[in-house]
């Protein structure tokens, strides 16, 4: 082979080379995403069964049709029930007043469920469009009670959902763990 075939065979292997990794590189942005959610299981304190439901709580409907939403809606079911079930086992005579009010303390977008999910970093995981702003309360409200919504799923049941939710929330005092 002369000087010539050779540096062709050299450049034919690095183009080669590089156009391989360029294809691996989605991998690469999906293992720090799977390595987010890995960290933020520990630090709920729970292990998913299938972590397709994490996925899916961790993507905002800006980023995919298969999003969030309906997991955020059934995760603020359940700590507005674990809330009030906490509630009336402490005081069985909290009038409803009371207890409407400490369910719409704890579901308060910017002052409870926001605070709660940027404690866990919940804005560095979201996966959200170029667009749309990963910090801004509403989507990190919605992706926090979406957790809980993935776990009552992953469960099949509300009880233990709301286990994890006075987990992270600190007992009802608003203190989440820190990431």
């Amino acid at each position: 082979m002369n000087p010539r075939e050779s540096l062709l065979v050299i450049l034919l292997l690095f183009v080669t080379s590089s156009s391989l990794q360029a294809k691996e590189s989605p991998g690469i942005e999906s293992s720090a995403f799977d390595i987010a959610l890995g960290t933020l299981q520990n630090q709920i304190n729970y292990k998913f069964e299938r972590v397709d439901l994490l996925r899916r709580a961790m993507t905002h409907s800006s980023y995919s049709e298969e999003n969030n939403k309906a997991l955020s809606v059934l995760g603020e079911k359940v700590i507005e029930t674990s809330v009030s079930l906490s509630s009336i086992v402490q005081d069985i005579d909290i009038t409803a007043k009371d207890l409407n009010k400490k369910i719409s303390e704890i579901s308060k977008v910017e002052a409870s469920c926001a605070f709660d999910g940027s404690q866990l970093g919940l804005q560095k995981v979201v996966r959200v469009s170029r667009k749309t702003n990963s910090s801004t309360p509403a989507v990190v409200c919605g992706t926090f009670r979406a957790i809980f919504g993935a776990i009552a799923i992953d469960k099949g049941n509300s009880d233990d959902a709301g286990s994890v939710f006075w987990y992270v929330h600190g007992g009802g005092k608003g203190r989440a763990l820190a990431m």
